[in-house]
This record gives C-alpha cells, structure tokens and sequence, in this order.
C-alpha cells in the first residue's frame, strides 16, 4: 500500500509543470504581456524579437517559457506552427 501512494505521489508530481528554472512570476507575466501586445501568438522570428525586447529575457528564456505554457495547457499548438497564448489577456 504504501509503496503504490509513493507511486501515486511521484506520477502527479511529474504530471505538474514547474516554471523554468531561472525564470520568476514577474518573468512569466512579462512574457504573458508581451506576447498579448504582438497578438497572443510566437509564430516568426520577430515574435521572439519583440518579445525579447519587451521583457528583457534571453530568446532561450523565451523558448522554455514557451515550453512551459505549452506543458500547463497556458498555449496551444497552431497548425501552421508557432503557439497561441491561451490565457489571461490571450483567453
């Protein structure tokens, strides 16, 4: 019994995205703005641009915030690629 709750534990526990490492609240709402003002979606080079140039963040810190959204359900795939901001301002 005890050996299925630690499993049970450690599943939901990996099931939780944890933000980046590095990257702090006030990051993530940077970024949730900053994409929110270029229309909610990465999609080309000069999203990753002006969003860098917005928040001050590495395009590395961009692409694993962006990760992160897509693994908490924050954004969604499109289908012509780059992700859509499904949250906050982007809902």
């Amino acid at each position: 019994m005890r050996r299925l709750s630690a499993a049970a534990c450690l599943a939901l526990t990996a099931a939780c995205a944890l933000p980046p490492e590095g990257v702090s609240q006030q990051d993530l709402a940077l970024y949730d703005t900053a994409v929110a003002s270029i229309g909610c979606s990465m999609v080309t080079e000069s999203d990753y641009l002006a969003a860098g140039i917005q928040t001050g963040l590495t395009r590395q810190q961009l692409l694993d915030i962006t990760a992160y959204r897509l693994s908490s359900g924050g954004a969604e795939r499109l289908p012509g690629g780059g992700v859509k901001l499904t949250t906050g301002a982007c809902a």
